[in-house]
């Protein structure tokens, strides 16, 4: 359904080193660096057909995070979903939400952690028990 998500961030290098080592604990490598001809910085990280984009804003205004939403990373096993969230916080993330761990609702039993990005984008690292 989905070709890319895109967030938007105020400071770009500050962005690259937090991504380079959340996305890192998923196996996502170095990012693909674009200056477009506007002159705006925007890095992708590709990883196992999925793309995930940060940009400078086009119109030259502030970056900010969306009220009410969350992009949700799918991880391999409760482990990774904590180092994740660690790898996230020690990156300059802040936890949010419960503490990381198994939750039981209506949709199964998931592992999830959750996280805010320097630019405050919420994260969300998930793993469905089987």
């Amino acid at each position: 359904m989905f070709s890319h998500v895109m967030i938007g961030s105020n400071d770009i290098e500050r962005s690259k080193r937090f991504y380079d080592a959340v996305l890192g604990v998923l196996g996502a490598g170095e990012p693909f660096r674009n200056t477009a001809a506007a002159g705006h910085e925007r890095l992708f990280y590709r990883h196992e057909g999925n793309t995930f984009a940060i940009t400078q804003p086009l119109n030259g205004e502030q970056a900010s995070c969306a009220n009410g939403g969350t992009i949700g990373f799918k991880c391999n096993s409760p482990e990774q979903v904590r180092e994740f969230h660690d790898v996230a916080v020690a990156h300059g993330g802040k936890s949010c939400e419960e503490p990381p761990g198994l939750r039981d609702g209506s949709l199964g039993a998931m592992h999830l952690a959750y996280v805010r990005d320097p630019d405050g984008n919420k994260l969300c690292a998930l793993y469905r028990v089987k």
